[in-house]
């Protein structure tokens, strides 16, 4: 079976031109609970933000077509899709490109974060789908993998951690050097920077969207807190030695951007006791810490999205993600009801890059 490095493919940094952006309408009910209606406003106003700069399809299952197409307006295409969940960073394609300037598309094995939830089969079959509607060359990976767990640089770098790819519920098989080769081959990089754990109580084990991000080659923005009694202390600074003591695939040291975290947030009581429970998942209660993290942000087509998610802290880290991104709009979305459910913005979209579709 041919592999993407075999074809000439790698993945794209972030920031490169996109053709498209995905998303995915949010209908796991039990979720969101009463504020499901909420988190669909939220998803649709990021639909609608990201499209002033890029095209953006919001896939939905069939019986939401119509809200989803009425709540994010015109200027968004729908996609009928049967749905389990709403992270289309995750379940949805991760595409590479060639010198060409062709992009073809990656399925990954896909178990709902370590089989976190027991119904995803349709999730599953989410990236195929996508990618067959595209009419786009589809290599399917022999790992279990999800969007949110890398990051790259464009240059052969890759940001993962240690506690999200060496979960042993996702390849209880692979170890860190048969992780790399699969990485290699399905993503074209050539260097690996492992972090260990993610930020703290994040659902999906440590995925590195909400720690930490490539701005640009050499450069990485950081989860951070000074708060030394702050479990997330230790993880941030962690994080920060082994990216001080790294190189990149091309040899360069990295400068780290700390960007403060928010709050910390917990859920409320309302937040609680409106979200149903599950069979086999863990209930949400009140009290509990959510993984708020102003990393999980987008970076769209001559553009910026980055979630608000605290009164106190949301002017000065705009003020510092504009600086980080100076020649990029920069545009802030109130985005506590998709953390509820337990990602952010980064996490809820797919970027397509521009290019000639792949067949």
């Amino acid at each position: 079976m041919a592999r993407p490095v075999d074809d000439g493919f790698s993945m794209p940094p972030e920031w490169a031109p996109h053709a498209r952006c995905w998303m995915q309408w949010p209908c796991r009910e039990p979720l969101f609970g009463k504020h499901l209606q909420a988190a669909r406003d939220a998803y649709a106003e990021v639909a609608q933000t990201i499209a002033e700069f890029e095209p953006v399809t919001m896939i939905a299952s069939p019986e939401h077509m119509v809200e989803a197409s009425l709540k994010c307006g015109p200027g968004v295409s729908t996609f009928p899709l049967p749905l389990d969940d709403s992270w289309c960073r995750d379940s949805g394609p991760t595409f590479v490109v060639n010198a060409a300037g062709e992009v073809a598309g990656i399925d990954w094995k896909w178990n709902a974060w370590g089989n976190k939830y027991p119904d995803h089969q349709r999730d599953a079959a989410v990236a195929r789908s996508v990618l067959e509607h595209l009419s786009m060359r589809r290599y399917a990976a022999p790992l279990v993998l999800e969007g949110g767990a890398i990051h790259v640089d464009g240059e052969g770098t890759l940001l993962t951690t240690e506690e999200c790819l060496l979960d042993p519920n996702r390849n209880p098989h692979l170890d860190k050097g048969q992780l790399e080769i699969l990485l290699h081959e399905y993503l074209g990089v050539t260097s690996v920077i492992w972090l260990g754990k993610g930020v703290i109580d994040d659902e999906t084990n440590g995925h590195v969207d909400n720690l930490c991000c490539f701005a640009r080659p050499g450069e990485v923005v950081l989860t951070w807190t000074d708060n030394k009694r702050d479990p997330q202390y230790k993880v941030s600074v962690d994080a920060y030695e082994r990216l001080m003591g790294a190189r990149d695939a091309q040899g360069r040291r990295l400068k780290v951007h700390k960007l403060v975290q928010p709050g910390p947030l917990h859920r409320s009581k309302a937040e609680a006791r409106d979200v149903d429970v599950e069979e086999g998942v863990q209930p949400r209660v009140a009290g509990e810490r959510l993984a708020g993290s102003y990393v999980n942000f987008y970076i769209g087509n001559q553009a910026i999205v980055m979630p608000l998610l605290d009164p106190k802290r949301d002017k000065q880290v705009a003020r510092q993600l504009q600086n980080i991104f100076p020649e990029r709009r920069l545009i802030g979305v109130q985005a506590r009801e998709i953390l509820l459910g337990g990602g952010n913005i980064h996490c809820i979209t797919q970027q397509i890059p521009l290019g000639k579709r792949k067949r």
